[in-house]
């Protein structure tokens, strides 16, 4: 299993790593705490974690196009909902 991760330097890592739960919740099976959290996605699971640091994130995925896949949907999710932050894109390190 393949896997890329990056941390966001934010304030409001709960309130984000929060928020993606709650919406992905709906349609898959999530868990979370106001510090850590797990989307299980059809490509594989997210993990995150919120701290002082800021909101971290792992995209698991059986091969590189499911990582692409993983990626993309924490940004447009992310960009969508932390829009007054003027976020883009989570600086992913493989």
């Amino acid at each position: 299993m393949a896997k890329v991760e990056a941390l966001w330097e934010t304030p409001k890592a709960s309130q984000y790593l929060q928020q993606l739960c709650k919406h992905f919740a709906h349609k898959i099976e999530v868990s979370f705490t106001p510090e850590e959290g797990r989307i299980d996605f059809p490509f594989g699971p997210v993990n995150l974690r919120a701290s002082d640091a800021g909101l971290w994130i792992e995209v698991n995925a059986e091969d590189a196009e499911g990582l692409e896949r993983g990626k993309d949907v924490v940004d447009r999710h992310l960009e969508r909902f932390a829009f007054r932050d003027e976020f883009k894109h989570m600086p992913w390190a493989a």
